[in-house]
């Protein structure tokens, strides 16, 4: 395959994390990083031997596909100067602000046969894709995703910021139609939501119960399935998958066996796959723009109660 001339925009955190893997992947040819913040994009293109800009148009000429990793405020305006110049693109999540930017970026990537992916980095868990070959007939799904504070993303809710990946994950799930929505929210240390539960009651029957905070003291990622004969157990942060019966002896748990990989390395060789191969992969625009409107939609009932 064709090595695949990437740009990076936003060297942030998780830009960083782009551009590491970028920087090695075979089927990558990492070209520039681009940051608003000149002292980041100088440090992270030096650090990988590559060009830096603090204006990302100016690698525009230089590059196949782009991965946004700015700001959330930011996704939709640079994501859309990608596509409007043939340039495919991996937007990080949610894929923007609005629904309606959403979907201008999903006409542009069709108009101009383009690639979009967006960053649901947990769709590519190992322990997640297991999961999904096993389940059959989810009725309850309960979801913790607890982080420390940071100030890497008070621009948006914690709904958009964290809760975003496991509506993903279980809209990926259940593949039926959200008909009840019942959720709280508190502001803690910002003026956005910084602590979010919600309830979706799906046309078939399942449940599901998400909470999501920025304020918890430590790191949590738990996942939780429950069929009428077992259930499964999902710890995101340890890539591991256990299978409980509801009947029977509790020694009847089995740790399902699971090759750890790096969830971003998978998302980003699936995003250059889909690019060689012309083909829509794994969270496409289309998915990450039905994230985000279940989001909203949990945003929305948040500012009812």
């Amino acid at each position: 395959m064709e090595k695949i001339k990437v740009g990076i925009i936003g060297v942030g955190y998780l830009g960083m994390q782009h551009a590491r893997i970028a920087s090695y992947l075979e089927e990558a040819d990492l070209r520039a990083v681009a940051d608003i913040e000149f002292k980041k994009a100088f440090e992270i293109g030096n650090r990988h031997g590559v060009r830096y800009y603090q204006n990302y148009e100016e690698m525009l000429d230089d590059i196949d596909a782009g991965i946004v990793a700015a700001n959330t405020s930011a996704h939709y305006d640079i994501a859309l100067r990608l596509l409007e110049h043939g340039k495919h693109v991996l937007v990080e999540k949610p894929i923007t602000e609005t629904v309606a930017q959403g979907e201008e970026l999903i006409a542009a990537a069709r108009k101009n046969g383009l690639i979009l992916q967006v960053g649901h980095l947990e769709r590519f868990n190992p322990a997640v894709e297991a999961v999904e070959n096993i389940i059959s007939e989810p009725k309850f799904i309960e979801v913790q995703r607890l982080g420390s504070f940071s100030a890497r993303s008070l621009d948006v809710d914690v709904v958009l910021d964290l809760m975003v990946h496991d509506l993903d994950i279980i809209m990926a799930l259940i593949k039926d139609e959200v008909s009840v929505i019942r959720s709280t929210g508190i502001h803690v240390v910002s003026d956005k939501i910084d602590i979010a539960n919600a309830r979706l009651e799906f046309k078939g029957g399942c449940v599901a119960t998400l909470t999501a905070s920025r304020v918890h003291q430590g790191k949590v990622r738990k996942l939780r399935i429950f069929e009428p004969t077992s259930y499964y157990a999902i710890d995101y942060i340890d890539q591991e998958l256990k299978i409980f019966p509801l009947s029977g002896r509790q020694t009847d748990v089995k740790s399902v066996k699971i090759k750890k990989e790096e969830p971003l390395k998978k998302e980003i060789q699936n995003f250059l796959t889909c690019i060689a191969e012309g083909r829509t992969g794994k969270v496409s625009g289309e998915e990450g723009l039905r994230a985000l409107r279940l989001a909203h939609d949990v945003l929305k009932e948040i500012e009812t109660t």
